[in-house]
């Protein structure tokens, strides 16, 4: 039986990722704040 979670790198990224953020309001508040590291 297959097991229900079969991860994918690049599936995770494209949802959680560094420029998944970047699209998003998130990184723009971060980067107004002046705030040293954006996402780690």
């Amino acid at each position: 039986m297959k097991r229900t979670y079969q991860p994918n790198n690049r599936k995770k990224a494209k949802k959680h990722g560094f420029f998944a953020r970047t699209k998003t309001n998130i990184m723009a508040r971060r980067r107004r704040k002046g705030r040293k590291v954006l996402s780690h």
